[in-house]
């Protein structure tokens, strides 16, 4: 998006403050029931940057943590996002109050050409705040590393509509497909993105999106299956039963990956695991992992990347379920296509047709949007959009009205 002669006081231009290189920053979340700990791992060097130029101190979604980039002089916010991580999700388990754990994070900020002050924020699914830390980012340290510039992973574009500066650039990565099994990896990866624009509003917007197939090697063909005692050395480490959920599919290797995608321009990523299990999952900011030889791949790799890209939550629900209690009542959730209505002003109702009753009666089913009891894991006190959606089930065909519009600002957010 030009930027005119009325642009707003706080906005940031992005050459005032940055240069084109990416700055990618390792973390360690860990804790246990009674804390929560941030720790600084690395900062790396990476050339060019793949992400927004302009709306540089929004942001689009709360997520479940935030990172700020500050001037350091100055104290003016240059730069936010947002995210999710494995490790917030497993703080809601009961294993945190038998067991402190750790768990690797990398984010991707634009490279400051003066020292810098990240902050770095975790919230818990009650919005409060559960650790803060600061770090100063000096952009001539010696130690930060250089990635990126030779060794470069073998990779080719599936869908290429322009450059990084005006696209959302989508990185495709293989897992536990061996060397000779690329050309079966390339294969899924056009899978992947014809799937993806079969749905709206990736269709019709499709000229703003470049994916690229990264063929990332594994020693072993297959990736891991915890429940039949199957382990697997692929690059990424990633394994099903995660959380003791057979089709949570997810690696907490998480410099491999971004390791594997140096010197690529990228902003999101989808890992496709050559596997016939069933499984996936996928975390906003972060990435998307799908099983790409089971019946389901298409529908999945939608579903994961609506989480990962739009940050849409799920809109199932089971009585009982491990998660059922993730949301507290009393809280209004980040996630766009779910509502507790505390504040359901600001979701989707001004959608809503004026005759559309607060909640919906699930025999009132036939309407395109509405609000409809039961999503995120509880059948009770949560409410979704539409009776039946792509983040709901595999067999509904299209994402619903709420999803779409909230999937559309997003690429918008990006893009313009």
């Amino acid at each position: 998006m030009a930027l005119c002669c009325h642009l707003p006081m706080n906005a940031q231009r992005f050459d005032d403050y940055f240069e084109d290189k990416t700055l990618r920053i390792d973390y360690i979340f860990n804790g246990n029931a009674e804390r929560q700990e941030i720790s600084l791992d690395g900062l790396v060097s990476l050339p060019g940057w793949a992400g927004r130029r302009s709306r540089l101190a929004e942001l689009p979604l709360e997520g479940n943590g935030q990172i700020i980039v500050r001037d350091s002089l100055s104290q003016q916010v240059i730069y936010k996002t947002s995210f999710s991580t494995l490790f917030q999700e497993w703080m809601e388990l009961d294993e945190p109050s038998k067991v402190t754990k750790g768990f690797e994070n990398t984010f991707l900020v634009p490279y400051p050409k003066k020292a810098a002050e990240v902050e770095v924020v975790l919230f818990g699914f009650d919005r409060q705040v559960k650790a803060r830390m600061k770090h100063m980012v000096g952009p001539k340290d010696i130690l930060i590393k250089q990635k990126g510039r030779t060794h470069i992973t073998p990779h080719k574009y599936i869908h290429q509509s322009g450059t990084p500066e005006k696209c959302i650039d989508v990185a495709i990565l293989a897992e536990g497909y061996t060397a000779s099994e690329m050309e079966t990896f390339y294969k899924d990866a056009e899978i992947a993105v014809e799937s993806m624009f079969s749905h709206e509003p990736f269709k019709s917007m499709q000229e703003r999106f470049n994916f690229v197939a990264v063929a990332s090697e594994s020693a072993d063909s297959g990736v891991s299956i915890p429940k039949y005692g199957d382990w697997k050395s692929t690059a990424f480490g990633s394994h099903f039963s995660t959380f003791y959920s057979d089709r949570y599919l997810t690696t907490s290797q998480l410099k491999n990956v971004h390791d594997a995608l140096a010197g690529i321009p990228y902003e999101h990523i989808i890992i496709l695991a050559n596997t016939e299990e069933y499984g996936g999952g996928g975390i906003y900011n972060s990435l998307t992992l799908t099983a790409a030889h089971h019946p389901d791949f298409r529908p999945v790799v939608v579903h994961e990347f609506g989480h990962s890209f739009g940050g849409l939550a799920d809109e199932y629900f089971y009585d009982n379920d491990v998660m059922t209690d993730t949301y507290p009542k009393g809280v209004e959730p980040w996630e766009p296509n779910v509502t507790t209505l505390v504040d359901f002003d600001s979701k989707w109702k001004k959608l809503l047709p004026k005759d559309t009753p607060i909640p919906t009666s699930a025999e009132d089913r036939e309407r395109t949007i509405g609000v409809y009891e039961g999503g995120a894991y509880s059948s009770k006190g949560i409410y979704r959009g539409a009776f039946n959606c792509r983040m709901r089930t595999n067999h509904y065909p299209t994402f619903c009205a709420v999803c779409e519009h909230a999937l559309r600002e997003m690429i918008d957010f990006y893009t313009k």
